[in-house]
Order: C-alpha cells, then structure tokens, then sequence
C-alpha cells in the first residue's frame, strides 16, 4: 500500500538491531546457555520463564506466551504503535525512515533541532515564572486555582508573558530559527512580513509524546479572554488527534491502577495529580479517537471518561462511546462518570477530595449500560414497534463491537429489552458468538500435535538456514495440501534473502493473514526441533512429499469416480500411481 513503510526497510531495521540489547535497557537479562532469561514483564512469576533467543531475535515467556520480535517487544512493553517502534529502531540505528513510492502526504523529518527548539521553549517559560514581571500575577493565579509550587514544578508549568515577542527575542536569533519557531508551533509569520509570539500573557503546559519529548504547549489565559484555552497547531512535531495531556508521566500510576482516567483539560490533569489521582490524562482540544483509544488501551484495560452531566456533557460521552465501539474487544472496558452540573473534575477533588472522588470513579456508569439507557429513552418499550425500533437503532452500534463475549452479552442484553428471540436476533443484528481475535502476540503454538506440514514450516522459521539444503525450484506436488501456500511462501523468501532470523521473516509478513500462524510455529515446542533439527529436516521433507502425493493422487480418484477427469488429469494420475507404487 503507498505510504507504508517499505519492508525491505523493516527488514534492514531488524539485522541492525540486536533485541537482546533492546531488552536488557528494560527488563535486565540473564545468560542461559546460548539465550538469555528474565522474569516476564507481561505477567507475575517469580521463576524466570521470559527468554529471548540471540539466533532468532524473538522472545518468548513459557508462562503465558508473549512473544514476538524488537518491534513487538517495543509496541507491548513501551505501548507505541506499529509506527512508533519502527521510528524508535529507527533512532537507534541512526538511519531515516523510506516510503513506498505513492506516498503523496508529506513526511516532516523531525530533527533533534526542532526538538531542542521545544525543549528551550520550555526552559524559557518556566524561568518567566520565576524571573518576569507578570511571574507574581501568574503564580497568583495558580494559587487561586488551587495549584502549589511542587505540583507546578513537577509538570513544568510555565508563563508566557505578555508582549509580541518575548520568545522571538530570546530563541529567534537568525532567520533560520524564527522559521523553526514557527514550523514548531511558538511563532507565527505575518502575511506582510516578520513574526510574533503565538502564545503571550498565558499559564504555559507542556505537551509530552510517548517518549517524553516535548511537542507541543498548552496555554491557559489568566484573565478573560478567548481562546480559554489554546494549543500548539498541528506541526510536524505535535498531532492533537494522537497526543494526550499527561500520558508519559501517568504511564506508571495508570499501570499501577490498571486503568485510565479520561477528563477534559489540562488543570484537571494538574489538580487530579496534586490530591493522588495521578492516572488522569486530557484530550487536546478535540473529541476523542481511535487513535487515542489504541494507544490508551495499550497501556491499560479500562477507560473512564469523565464529562460533565449536562446536556453537553451527554452528547460529548455519546460521541466518545460511538468512537470507543468498534476498538472494544474482550478483556476491554470502558464507562462514564457524570459530574454535578457547573463542576469539572479541578473543582470537584477540591472540594470533595481524594476518597469522595475515587468513590465516584466507582459509580462509573458501564459503557453497555450507557448505550442501552440511551437508546430505551428514545422508543416505548409498552409498544411492539417501540420495541422493534429499539432492534434497529441497537443494531449499528452492535455490529461494530468484535465478536465475542462482550458482543455476545450485549445482544443478550437487547433480547431482554426487546423480548425478541435471541436466535432470531443474531440474525437480524448480523453479529455472531464467533470467538475475539487473541493478541497476535499470544499464543504458545497449535494445540494437539503438529502435522507434518507444521513441524516443516515451524522447522524452517525456527532454523532459517535450513532452507539451503533444499534445491530452488523444489515444489511440493498438490499446492492445494493445507499450508502448502504458506511453506512455500516462507521457502522462496528464504531462497531469495540468505541469513534471515526469525524476527525478520515474522515482520516480512507484516499483516499478511498467514502471520498469526507463522508466530505460533515459531513458538512451537516438539522434539524434532530441540535436537539435531538439520539431521531432522530431510526426513521431514520426505514425509512431506509422501502427503501431497497422496492429497493429490486421493483427489484425482475422486474425480475420476464423478466422471469428470480430463485426459491431462488421467495422464497425471496415472504418473502418481506409479510413483507410490515405486
């Protein structure tokens, strides 16, 4: 697809980064013979069970099954995007990320001078604090609103001073930099010429990415005026759309609590902070995505959106739940607290506290029962049509959930209010009990023993070498066998790139349907493959060969049987009875 990163890239990324290195900077290892151990970080044990292998640049927990390459490793233990971990082995190896060509949208190379631009913004504001003028009126203010110095400190809070050009005077050295403030967001160019501060006479907040960078600012007025609030622009640094308030520096407490507080503004992310409340984060001037959702529920379970319990505050959390459907799955959650009308979560925990407020979090109404109170006020439920009306406005909002439990429970749910059958309700909704996908990262191998045809291709994942010992234009003889596309698949890759580990034939795949498989294998545990594998393979092989002779030749007979067999096809057949017979 144009615009993707292409995957001789990732391929190249891979050979470049070594994943016990990357590992041992987060979860520090043991050598174990050739591989190296830990204690999982993706679940409690206090016998290591985590390996991660040098050969094969994968790791492995033998307790719960996590596994998965650099790239997997950084997506599930940094929470970052498919993206993001490609950008961070990227960094790491000091090399710019390709697009395939196509790729019309631009592609902005954030330089650390830009990032370093960011960084003297912040220093700036925060010594305008303490130093300007206006610094007393502003500390003022964030007495007023309940705000100590530590807290203050703590999240970098800073002043802009007011005035046309504070921040130009002190960073815009050259016209080279005023250009860099402005593609940063901090200054804007006039249209008949020269520049000006974009923020000026505010409370300055910081914005951190996922690595703690800082990419943007916040910027609260301390009198009237309006914007109340006002953010960075989108630059090449800062995406409102992705980007949350407060998310780098709540990562542990929201792991701690394993879950998410979502509120409205930066204050309430502050204050929440300064009365315990530390897993809090605020959306950046816009409604919430998906993107947001992804990255929160990488980093935790359970959602809760806080709004206010007015009208607006209703149709705001109705909008967060259409959003928040389609990425809900088994094992995710997510509900609404509704505040006291005229209160947002900063004046609340002031006035309450810290226990009064997380007894609220409690009473978070669930996200189903939100959907359905919703919907029930909307029809009559005393009326036949008022309940098939509930059936069709349930009905979108159902089929966006991913089949499984969760799904499943909530047509329940509507069988109950509608009193309509469920069988027939299933069809009508168009959803099914169909199991949830599992994380690809999952998953300890196929279950029962393996066929022949799993145990060669597990063969060639896991000892990739093996692949020299078979001649190019080798081809098994039925390509219709079960998994017979695949091991050719992985095969020919092989033959066409000499010396590729494990991790690097898993990425190759990308979200090819096949890779779910090929991660399984790689994880597989059997004999065969914990001894002499190289002395293994050849007999593999043979038996592989005896089972695509059959599957073809028990095929044709069939045919034949039902009258419809070609001459071509009789020819073949009768070449393949020879060869069993041989």
């Amino acid at each position: 697809m144009a615009g993707r990163i292409p995957k001789h890239f990732i391929d190249d990324l891979l050979t470049r980064t070594d994943i016990v290195e990357l590992i041992d900077e987060r979860v520090p290892l043991k050598k174990a013979g050739k591989d190296h151990k830990a204690c999982c970080p993706f679940h409690e044990e206090k016998t290591p069970s985590f390996t991660v292998s040098t050969d094969k640049q994968f790791y492995h927990c033998f307790g719960c099954g996590a596994h998965g390459t650099a790239i997997g490793f950084l997506m599930e233990y940094d929470h970052m995007s498919f993206p993001e971990a490609v950008e961070e082995l990227a960094r790491r190896a000091g090399v710019e990320i390709p697009r395939e060509a196509g790729y019309t949208a631009p592609v902005p190379q954030v330089g650390p001078d830009l990032l370093e631009l960011m960084r003297e913004a912040a220093r700036f504001y925060k010594t305008q604090l303490r130093e300007h003028p206006e610094a007393p009126k502003a500390i003022e203010y964030l007495k007023g609103r309940g705000i100590t110095g530590e807290i203050a400190k703590n999240f970098e809070l800073g002043l802009a001073p007011d005035g046309w050009d504070n921040l130009l005077r002190a960073l815009g050295k050259d016209e080279k930099t005023r250009e860099a403030l402005v593609t940063a967001g901090l200054a804007v160019k006039k249209e008949g010429g020269g520049y000006y501060d974009r923020f000026r006479a505010r409370v300055m907040f910081p914005i951190h990415d996922h690595r703690g960078r800082i990419v943007g600012f916040g910027g609260r007025v301390m009198d009237k005026g309006e914007p109340k609030y006002l953010n960075s622009p989108e630059t090449p640094l800062f995406h409102k759309g992705r980007e949350l308030y407060g998310l780098f520096r709540a990562r542990d407490a929201i792991k701690r609590e394993n879950r998410v507080l979502v509120v409205e503004g930066y204050m309430d992310v502050v204050m929440l902070a300064q009365y315990g409340i530390d897993f809090a984060v605020a959306t950046l001037g816009t409604a919430t995505t998906h993107e947001h959702l992804e990255r929160l529920y990488r980093h935790a379970p359970e959602i809760i959106f806080c709004f206010d319990g007015d009208r607006a505050g209703r149709e705001a959390a109705w909008r967060a739940l259409e959003t928040t459907l389609p990425v809900l799955r088994d094992g995710r959650q997510a509900s609404f607290l509704f505040l006291p009308e005229g209160e947002d979560p900063d004046t609340l925990v002031q006035k309450e506290g810290t226990e009064a407020f997380r007894t609220r979090l409690k009473a978070g109404k669930p996200l189903p029962d939100f959907l359905f109170e919703t919907l029930v006020k909307q029809v009559d439920l005393n009326r036949l049509d008022g309940r098939a009306r509930l059936v069709e406005l349930a009905r979108p909002h159902l089929a966006k959930v991913a089949p499984g439990a969760l799904q499943q429970l909530m047509q329940d749910r509507l069988s109950e209010l509608s009193r309509f059958d469920p069988g027939k309700l299933s069809t009508l909704v168009g959803t099914s009990a169909a199991p949830a996908r599992r994380p690809s990262g999952y998953g300890t191998g196929p279950k029962g023993p393996p066929t022949v045809m799993q145990l060669a291709i597990a063969m060639l994942v896991q000892h990739p070498s093996l692949a020299a010992t078979v001649p190019p234009d080798w081809k098994l003889e039925d390509e219709s066998l079960p998994g017979a596309d695949l091991f050719q698949a992985v095969l020919g890759l092989l033959h066409s790139a000499p010396g590729m580990t494990t991790a690097r034939i898993i990425e190759h795949f990308g979200d090819n349907p096949h890779r779910p498989a090929l991660e399984k294998l790689a994880v597989m545990q059997h004999p065969v493959l914990e001894h002499d594998v190289a002395a293994e393979f050849p007999g593999v092989l043979t038996k592989l060969t005896q089972e695509a002779l059959k599957h073809r030749t028990d095929g044709l007979l069939r045919k034949q049987q039902a009258g419809g067999i070609s001459p071509d096809e009789t020819a073949e057949l009768n070449r393949l009875l020879t060869r069993r017979k041989g």
